[in-house]
């Protein structure tokens, strides 16, 4: 099969001939359809996030595609169903984390002695061919593209999570921190609960976007927030830590603060003069908080009530679209067909 491959550490992706799997017990064979470029994709084959070495290194944990093989003991899937594979396949299910017994999520692939995390401890979806546990799949929605679906396994599985996570009241105001991959999607999905949203970016060149994803108020910071009235509800899902901290002028009392976002290198700071103990302001953190919270994901945007903004590319430009994903050129998501 075909796979793009990392061949060292910091190194241009390369599409090469690799042998295909085979499912073992509890696993399906997928091929996949389209796989989405995450900026976590890129980290790990920069070195910038640690990952246990594989050879070949084959990212990406926004697959989505088809089932073709059954492994030994699969019953719940069947050859044809249209699934995605999560990042968090499984767990250990013995270290100290598992034996508290929590639901499968984004912190079981953080804190499990042993995780199965799909491009991080295993092969990845940016290939034609893809493993996973059948039971981490998740069925897709009837009417719900290949293309739109991809996006939705980690981006949109991340902004519904924090959205869901910071309990809006029905008379709350969401501001949502970087208009990016996930915060173009956490716009979508606030305005879609009918939440008076508020986009949060420095990119003028963003703001006509954001209106049209569902923002009825754009605003450039923190302190521009507060002057507009402040926000109960603040998601952070861009890369700067300092941006948040700087955001948080604009939180009403009582708000909640999500992180759902990953800065490698800033710190999210809580000074002397920080609103967060005046205000009484909960910072929460985030990830993906369980596949029930996917499955709505998946089912807003079968709707037509959140659409992924994507540029496709072929295979062949896979290394094109990773340069693209690390430059922050793409809007708002790449997505490799591997079709």
């Amino acid at each position: 099969m075909k796979a793009a491959v990392v061949p060292t550490l910091g190194a241009r992706w390369e599409l090469r001939d690799v042998p295909t799997p085979r499912p073992g017990p509890g696993e399906v064979l997928v091929r996949v359809h389209v796989c989405g470029v995450c900026h976590n994709d890129v980290w790990l084959s920069r070195g910038v996030l640690p990952a246990p070495p594989r050879d070949p290194m084959i990212t990406g944990h926004e697959a989505v595609g088809e089932v073709v093989e059954l492994g030994p003991g699969v019953h719940t899937r069947s050859p044809g169903d249209r699934v995605g594979v999560p990042w968090v396949q499984d767990t250990c299910g013995r270290c100290d984390y598992c034996r508290l017994g929590l639901p499968l999520t984004g912190q079981s692939g953080m804190n499990c002695a042993a995780p199965v995390m799909t491009g991080v401890t295993t092969q990845g979806g940016h290939a034609e061919y893809v493993l996973a546990r059948a039971s981490s799949t998740v069925l897709l929605p009837a009417g719900l593209g290949f293309v739109a679906a991809a996006p939705l396994l980690c981006a949109g599985y991340s902004a519904w999570s924090a959205l869901r996570a910071s309990d809006p009241a029905p008379h709350e105001r969401v501001a949502v921190l970087g208009i990016g991959g996930v915060g173009h999607l956490a716009v979508q999905y606030a305005r879609a609960c009918g939440f008076d949203t508020v986009a949060v970016t420095r990119s003028e060149d963003k703001r006509s976007t954001a209106r049209k994803l569902g923002a009825g108020l754009v605003v450039g910071s923190g302190a521009e927030l507060r002057e507009a009235g402040g926000a109960d509800v603040l998601l952070v899902t861009g890369t700067s830590y300092p941006a948040a901290t700087e955001a948080l002028a604009g939180v009403r009392p009582n708000g909640r603060v999500v992180l759902a976002g990953i800065d490698p290198a800033g710190a999210f700071t809580v000074g002397p003069d920080s609103p967060v103990w005046a205000n009484r302001l909960r910072i929460i953190g985030s990830t993906h908080n369980g596949p029930q919270y996917l499955s709505e994901a998946l089912d807003l945007a079968a709707d037509g009530r959140v659409t992924p903004m994507t540029e496709v590319f072929e295979k062949e430009q896979v290394a094109e679209a990773v340069d693209r994903v690390e430059r922050g050129a793409v809007r708002f998501r790449a997505v490799v067909d591997y079709r």
